[in-house]
Formats: structure tokens, C-alpha cells, sequence
């Protein structure tokens, strides 16, 4: 055969060529099924990301802090992304954080302009200026009737315009808007007597507290001066306060039972200090409320003959009258009376509006309220898993919530343009005013940030906004429970983490 020249293979040689052959046809192969791919590119990790969570780790770890326990959820409102968390779905106490979800539910279902109506009523004839029967006063729970502006004395100049000189019978509070479960459920009893824990009716005068002034006396040894304001509240004083020697300090406790009228007030003012006032709860706010009705129509010159009387309190009483009232006395729009709620974080105003969520057989009750709140939160995304309801301001031990069922609210309202405006200008603003007016002054959270704070024992929060050094905004909500440290290590540790991501470019 021409042109063939034979080779003699060795075996080690001849599997060699094999196995680069078959090397070359699986290479082949895999090139025709799939495109070429690039080399590995190695990314660069996220450090801004990881700072952040390193720094708030430390802050968190500090050892006194160790026996306490932590809920923290940082979110991006513009990416939606978790910046931070750590037991985010954990259930915890929250004290007045509580009024982030109360507050929310009340804008959602009632609406920012709700206003609470208040009127007063003839219940007989009026013939020559005088009343043949009594003066009934209609509540429904506006809480910002007080003492300035004087609305009480306004009425009363508006009746003597309407020709009313007398009224033979009796001034009746109606506060059947409502129930008669004035106090939360599990408020301990202990705060009872304190302004913070007052209860609620349909008819409330003076966020249903007094002022008392304690005064030391002429010596050591002697009694101090007491002095209530306003003087219509039905509570009988009983006062074993003593002037202590000078220098030392105030040392005021008060005790009141519910369903007492009866407040004793206990401890030492020193000798020659300037009085000391203390906040006290009254005992029944519609009593309260006609007595200082009562009071105004008297000094404006209406004779009245009858007593105060609670409606409750009476048998017989007269049917709600059907006509037209004499006067009638409209709130400020919801959108205001949230500014004070949560700027200064005043518990009587959610209850108030929790009640106002629900009616019930007996009047509109806490019960009822708290199934539309929890119906309207369901809806956002706030299970029973992220959220026990037990009172509208957080008084209760009982209320728990997690940092991701506030975060989830607190992002809904952002979301929603019906509640954002109004309810962003509610909230404290860090070094400028109400509950954080003295907190994070000096820092780049000083006039940024915007929450809610909560306290009360072993209780610490804080739940809101902040915007980055970038003008990425954010939503954070911070817990502590079960601490032994001082409050203010508390505070100071939580405003380090808002103050932190008011400082974050990423």
C-alpha cells in the first residue's frame, strides 16, 4: 500500500492519546451546549451595611445592659431593605409606644377632622328667664374641655343671652356615649391617684385631674399647707405631710383607691422650700365635670338651685331632651387633639379615642374599640401574632407588640398620603420639642428624627423616623424591657442607635 507508513504504538503511549482525546470531546461538547462564561467576579462586601450593624451590636452589648432584653427593627423606607434587627418578632411591652397603634387605627377609621360634640340641654320650660327643671349637659368624650380656655364660662354667658336668669333644678352630666369602664385593663392600682392614670367618661373636664400644692409650714415638725385646684372635684383630703429641716429633699406620696373619693397624702416638704404641686386623678370625671359647670354658671351670675348630679347617680332621671340644645360645643378636629396625645404623650386622650373606635350596647366601650383598631391593623398586616390589645395608651403591662407590627404600621402610615402629613407632625421631634425636647440635642438626629418615646417601669421605647446623612429615610422601632440599669442608660443607648443612623451614607 503507497503512501502508508506503519507505526508500532506502546500501551502507555496509546492511553495517553486517549485520554487527551476524550478530554477534547467533553471540552467540545460543554462549549457547544453553553455559552461561555466569564471568570468569577469576587464583590465588595456591603461595609457601610456591616458597620452599621457592628456599631449597633456594640452599643447593645455595653455590660449594663446585659440583664436587660432588646427588640430593634431598622427598615428603608426607600428600599424597603432591613438595615438592622434583632427580635424583631419578639412580643414586648411597649408602655406609650402603644399610641403609635392607637392613634394610627383612630386616623384610619374616624378620620382627621373627627370632632367630639358636647351639649346642653333644657329639660322643662324656660318662662321668664327661669328653668322649671334641670339643665342636662350631653357628653361624648371630648377630652379638652378645661380650665383655659374658660369653655364652661362661655356657656354660661351664652345662656344668660338666651334670657336664662334661673334654673330650679338640678345640673345632670349624661356621659351614656360611653360605658362605665373608666379605668384600662391592668392598670395597676398604685398609679390610680397620679393624673396619668385617670379614667375616662363621656364627659371630662380638665384631663380629669387637680392640682395639688404642697407648702412647707412656719417650723420643722408642723403641717404643710394643702391647697386643690380646681376646688370641684369631690376629693376629701387626708394629709399626714410635715415640714422636714431645710435642705432636705421633697418626699410626696399619694394613695387613693378606685371608687374613693377619699386621697391621703403622705411624706415631707422641707422647711422653707417653694411649693411642690402634684397631679392627682379625680375619682368620678362626670361628677367633676357638672360640679364645675355648676360652679361656672354660678359665678356668671345664673342662680341655680339644684345640685351636680352624675345621671347615673339619680333614679328617675329625665328622658334626653329631643330638641335643639341650648348650647352646643364642638372639639378641635382629631388631627389636633393628636398633637397633644402624643407630643406629651397624654394617656386620658388615647383611651378617649380607643373607646371612640367602638360602639357597644352600653355606649361606645374599650372592648368594641379594640376590635375596630384591631380589624383596621389586620388589614395593614398586623396579625395577633405581632399584637396584644389591652388599653389605648400602653399603661397596661398586659399590651405587648412586636418592633416588626410597629415598624409595619408606623411604614403604612408613611405610605398612605390620608395619614402621613398629619400624623408625622403629632410626633416629638428630637431636641426640639415635647417628650424628646432634651434628648439628642447637638446631634444629627436634633430636629430629623421624629418618634414616639414610652416609659414606664423597666419599660423603655422609642418608635419612628429618621433621615440619613444621604436623605435616605428610615423607620426604626426600639424596645427595652426587663432592665435593672438606670432609665437614662436606657434612653441614652437608644438615642445613640437614632443618632447613628442620622449620621449613615451608604
Amino acid at each position: 500500500m503507497s503512501g502508508f507508513s506503519r507505526t508500532t504504538w506502546s500501551w502507555p503511549k496509546l492511553k495517553s492519546i486517549i485520554r487527551l482525546a476524550s478530554a477534547s470531546l467533553v471540552a467540545f461538547t460543554v462549549a457547544a451546549c453553553h455559552p461561555a462564561v466569564p471568570p468569577a467576579v469576587r464583590l465588595k462586601p456591603d461595609t457601610t451595611s456591616d458597620r452599621l450593624r457592628t456599631d449597633i451590636d456594640a452599643l447593645l452589648a455595653a455590660p449594663a445592659l446585659a440583664h436587660g432584653y432588646w427588640g430593634v427593627l431598622i427598615k428603608s423606607l426607600k428600599t424597603d431593605e432591613t438595615l438592622y434587627s434583632v427580635n424583631a418578632k419578639r412580643l414586648m411591652m411597649p408602655a406609650s409606644n402603644m399610641k403609635v397603634v392607637t392613634l394610627a387605627a383612630a386616623a384610619d377609621r374616624l378620620g382627621w377632622n373627627y370632632t367630639y360634640e358636647t351639649s346642653v340641654f333644657a329639660a322643662g320650660r324656660i318662662e321668664s328667664g327661669i328653668l322649671q327643671g334641670d339643665l342636662v349637659v350631653v357628653g361624648s368624650g371630648d377630652p379638652s374641655i378645661g380650665e383655659t380656655p374658660d369653655i364652661l364660662g362661655v356657656w354660661a354667658e351664652q345662656l344668660k343671652a338666651r334670657g336664662l336668669r334661673v334654673i330650679a333644678g338640678r345640673i345632670i352630666g349624661d356621659d351614656n356615649a360611653f360605658d362605665d369602664d373608666g379605668l384600662g385593663f391592668g392598670w395597676s392600682w398604685d398609679d390610680l391617684p397620679d393624673d396619668y392614670a385617670a379614667g375616662v367618661s363621656a364627659l371630662q373636664f380638665n384631663e380629669n385631674a387637680v392640682r395639688v400644692t404642697v407648702a412647707p409650714g412656719p417650723t420643722a415638725g408642723d403641717w404643710a399647707a394643702i391647697s386643690v385646684s380646681p376646688s370641684t372635684s369631690d376629693l376629701i383630703v387626708e394629709s399626714q405631710l410635715t415640714t422636714s429641716a431645710p435642705g432636705t429633699a421633697p418626699a410626696i406620696a399619694t394613695r387613693r383607691l378606685p371608687g374613693s373619693t377619699r386621697l391621703e397624702l403622705l411624706g415631707t416638704v422641707p422647711l422653707g422650700a417653694a411649693p411642690v404641686t402634684r397631679l392627682v386623678s379625680v375619682d368620678n370625671p362626670t361628677q367633676f365635670f357638672v360640679n364645675a359647670l355648676r360652679h361656672a354658671l354660678i359665678d356668671h351670675g345664673i342662680d341655680v338651685r339644684g345640685a351636680a348630679v352624675d345621671v347615673d347617680d339619680i333614679r328617675g332621671a329625665p328622658a334626653r331632651p329631643d330638641g335643639a340644645p341650648l348650647v352646643s360645643h364642638r372639639s378641635p378636629p382629631l388631627s389636633t387633639l393628636a398633637i397633644r396625645l402624643m407630643k406629651v404623650s397624654q394617656n386620658l386622650y388615647a383611651e378617649t379615642f380607643l373607646k371612640t373606635l367602638g360602639a357597644g350596647p352600653s355606649g361606645r366601650s374599650t372592648a368594641a374599640g379594640r376590635s375596630s383598631a384591631q380589624a383596621a391593623l389586620q388589614a395593614w398586616g398586623v396579625g395577633p401574632d405581632g399584637l396584644i390589645l389591652r388599653d389605648g395608651s400602653g399603661l397596661s403591662r398586659y399590651d405587648y407588640i412586636t418592633p416588626e407590627a410597629l415598624v409595619t404600621i408606623l411604614t403604612h402610615v408613611d405610605r398612605q398620603a390620608s395619614l402621613k402629613g398629619p400624623f408625622e407632625e403629632t410626633l416629638p421631634i428630637a431636641g426640639r420639642d415635647g417628650s424628646l425636647s432634651n434628648r439628642m440635642k447637638g446631634t444629627a438626629a436634633e430636629g430629623n428624627a421624629r418618634a414616639k418615646t414610652g416609659s414606664m417601669s423597666n419599660v423603655r421605647g422609642l418608635s419612628g423616623f429618621v433621615t440619613t446623612a444621604d436623605g435616605e429615610p428610615l423607620v426604626f422601632s426600639i424596645l427595652a424591657n426587663n432592665f435593672e440599669t438606670p432609665p437614662d442608660t436606657i434612653n441614652r443607648t437608644a438615642d445613640a442607635i437614632v443618632v447613628r443612623l442620622a449620621e449613615l451614607k451608604r
